[in-house]
């Protein structure tokens, strides 16, 4: 692959003063710490935890079948709960909110006494360490009392995503078989109630493992209620004890499933060891999030998307944070509700998705209020274009914030590339370097690392603690995605270029690279170029067969407010990828549309522009789109243009 130019002159961003102040180590100590042997490293992060008793041994095996800290018991509750209540014991660790307006604030001693009820409750009906439970849950109190509960016993759960159908949840009750599944009767979003209860009940049909369903009455709804199996959430916490001894757990053991969207039907179901999760999410929410005592702190996401369990629901609390958990979308039913917000509990840390900045900055910049304590926001998801970075620290922020894009996986189970806030640089548009413990390598077809600033196919050469150990019940799937194609190596299967400073710039998929006439052109490039048109809010671009060139771009854009498409803006449009990367990215055609195919956390799925354009149809898993409409939108457009 060939040299990435988007990252041309593109000056290193220091930390802000601010940030530097309150940063956990000096710059020599961070200095230090990224040239540590990641072994050695990942030590010094684990030895401040709390243990019941020691590790033998750091690292044992290697990619496919390795454990971290092997004959190490330990509890993630105890490090996420039970070590604050001391000191911190009445600080609030959720600040609850629901888009209607419904709000509530848990302080660590009352998550304690929830997550203590839950788990007594559950070894009550007879669970031991690795039985699961499933959480059908939107981002309630509940749900980190429920997660804190099974760490507590060592039962593994999944979260399965509040927005999925009842035929993907079914999919995913069948892999994994709980025993005890945790559902709200409903949640909201955008205003419209999504039926939880409903349809889970639905979800349960053929399904035989399940021996109870814990149900959350958060909107009050009428569900019905199966006896001898359905029980309401305050019922089955009655009379249950507000302390419950946590279960010593060795530190490979499982933690949780994590399903993962695939271009084939069946989902992937990840697993992670809970405490080797554990130590790379405390380290993790050190680095790019920087947490202070009196920080408030949002995430945005899901809690079935990892990354609130990496930043919130486990590395946030390990941390002591005070975060604010919203349920519903931030941004209705005006982007004014997100500031107001911000506003209310006086948020200065933010975390969420390069695409809420887009959508933000599309209700234009005079809706912009509430920032004045912002000093941080970190992003995680998708590529961040340099344009919407500007935007971000100076109207956004005022020019006073720190824009901190990083970059991981569900796999990794961390955002391993990232800067260390207050102490090292970023660069608008890249993803910061990577942290310490991490050993990143960008190599070619054949395996060989490329040079600096080459684009390539990324890896990591090390295992790492909170790296997914397998996909449950099918080890070979596992071995053959991530460990097969380049052996010896971890394949994150994203085309990228670390640069002569030592930023990782992830561009695209390796799928989503573009092979134009010999030229590999990855798709960040050329939305970015699009990006910086004044016209232009938001773009996804693909590569589409041509029979001459081998394939071609061809862009999907969404104008911001106050431009109207026509002709003569698609061929403008077309020119400036042009100009900005040269004539033969010029892209086959641009297609103005009002919408695009998204996640719940706001991810165009190019995947299925691609299958629109080539099948005339999308295939695969749809489970993770938030918004089918919008497909229907795409296609009238593409038959307009």
């Amino acid at each position: 692959m060939e040299g990435l130019a988007i990252f041309d002159g593109q000056p290193l961003v220091e930390p802000t003063d601010a940030l530097s102040r309150t940063a956990p180590v000096t710059p020599e100590g961070a200095a230090t710490l990224r040239a540590t042997d990641p072994h050695a490293y990942w030590e010094g992060v684990a030895e401040e935890l709390t243990w019941f008793t020691r590790w033998q041994g750091v690292l044992e095996g290697e990619f496919g079948d390795f454990r971290y800290f092997p004959g190490g018991m330990g509890n993630v509750s105890v490090n996420c709960v039970d070590r604050h209540l001391a000191d911190h014991g009445d600080r609030a660790a959720l600040h609850y909110e629901r888009e209607d307006g419904a709000r509530d604030t848990w302080t660590y001693r009352q998550l304690s006494t929830q997550m203590n009820r839950v788990a007594a409750a559950l070894h009550g009906l007879g669970l031991v360490p690795g039985d699961r439970v499933t959480l059908y849950l939107s981002n309630v109190p509940e749900a980190f009392a429920a997660v804190q509960a099974c760490y507590r016993l060592g039962l593994v759960y999944s979260v399965s995503f509040a927005g999925f159908s009842a035929g993907a949840v079914r999919d995913r009750l069948l892999d994994s078989r709980p025993r005890v599944v945790f559902v709200t009767d409903g949640s909201l979003r955008r205003g419209k109630v999504v039926p939880l209860k409903a349809t889970l009940d639905e979800a349960l049909e053929g399904v035989d493992s399940v021996e109870r369903v814990v149900v959350i009455p958060r909107l009050g709804l009428d569900v019905p209620m199966t006896p001898g199996r359905d029980v309401l959430y305050a019922d089955f916490t009655a009379g249950m004890p507000d302390e419950f001894p946590p279960t010593p757990l060795e530190a490979n053991a499982p933690g949780f499933i994590i399903y993962t969207s695939g271009t084939t039907s069946k989902p992937k179901g990840l697993v992670h060891s809970g405490i080797g999760f554990l130590v790379g999410a405390y380290a993790n929410t050190k680095w790019a999030l920087n947490i202070r005592p009196d920080d408030v702190y949002w995430c945005t996401a899901d809690i079935g998307w990892l990354v609130m369990p990496i930043f919130g629901a486990v590395g946030g609390l390990a941390q002591a944070a005070t975060l604010v958990v919203y349920e519903g979308a931030p941004d209705f039913p005006t982007p004014d509700h997100f500031y107001e917000v911000l506003g209310r509990y006086g948020v200065n840390k933010l975390f969420t998705a390069p695409t809420l900045l887009r959508m933000l900055r599309r209700a234009g910049d005079g809706a912009v209020r509430n920032t004045d304590r912002l000093e941080l926001v970190s992003l995680v998801g998708e590529p961040l274009d340099p344009d919407t970075f500007h935007w971000t620290r100076d109207v956004l922020g005022g020019g006073h914030v720190f824009v901190n894009n990083t970059y991981g996986q569900t796999e990794t189970g961390s955002a391993w590339a990232s800067s260390m806030v207050g102490l090292t640089p970023t660069k608008a548009g890249s993803c910061g370097h990577a942290l310490p413990g991490y050993a990143p390598e960008v190599v070619d077809e054949e395996g060989t690392p490329v040079t600096a600033g080459t684009l390539g196919y990324l890896t990591l050469t090390q295992p790492f603690p909170c790296l997914a150990r397998t996909i449950w019940g099918d080890h070979d799937r596992y071995l053959e995605t991530y460990l097969r194609r380049f052996p010896g190596r971890y394949f994150t299967a994203d085309a990228a270029a670390i640069d002569p400073d030592g930023q990782v710039w992830v561009t695209s998929r390796v799928d989503d690279v573009i092979n134009v006439a010999g030229h590999r052109i990855g798709t960040m490039e050329l939305e970015s170029a699009l990006i910086t048109h004044p016209a232009v809010s938001e773009a996804a671009v693909i590569g589409v067969p041509d029979a001459v060139k081998g394939a071609v771009p061809l862009a999907f854009v969404i104008l911001r407010a106050g431009h109207t498409a026509s002709p003569a803006l698609e061929g403008e449009l077309a020119a400036q990828i042009a100009t900005s990367v040269g004539s033969y990215a010029r892209p086959q055609r641009v297609v103005i549309t009002p919408t695009l195919p998204r996640t719940r956390s706001g991810k165009i799925m190019r995947r299925l522009l691609r299958d629109l354009i080539t099948q005339g149809q999308v295939t695969g898993d749809l489970t993770s789109l938030d918004n089918p409409d919008a497909l229907e939108q795409v296609q009238r457009e593409l038959a307009r243009s």
